[in-house]
């Protein structure tokens, strides 16, 4: 069964850093783009970045500069490094790989507090 699992959300403080890890089951993962969504109270769910299987990536312009994203095929896992926190990046963080269908994760908790 396919699944992506999310970790690594919580409370920061404004000007702090989280890492989110998404770890996806199956093989296929290596080979397909993945990313992660996020979705704040009373908004409409946004990209915040991509990555392909050949690690090219792309960025949300609000998070340019303060998010990294990455990925190691050895252990089937995106991660979303995040630098420089804001009160406006608190959210649900969606994992997602995009094969013949989209799969999606649980979501994880990002809040930023002022």
């Amino acid at each position: 069964q396919v699944q992506l699992v999310e970790s690594g959300g919580g409370l920061v403080q404004a000007g702090g850093s989280l890492t989110l890890s998404c770890a996806a089951s199956g093989s296929i993962f290596r080979a397909i783009p993945m990313g992660w969504y996020r979705q704040a109270p009373g908004k409409q769910r946004e990209l915040v970045a991509s990555i392909t299987s050949g690690s090219s990536t792309k960025y949300a312009d609000s998070v340019k500069g303060r998010f990294t994203i990455s990925r190691d095929k050895s252990k089937n896992t995106v991660y979303l490094q995040m630098n420089s926190l804001n009160p406006e990046d608190t959210a649900v963080y969606y994992c997602y790989a995009a094969y013949s269908i989209t799969y999606w994760g649980q979501g994880t908790q990002v809040t930023v507090s002022s």
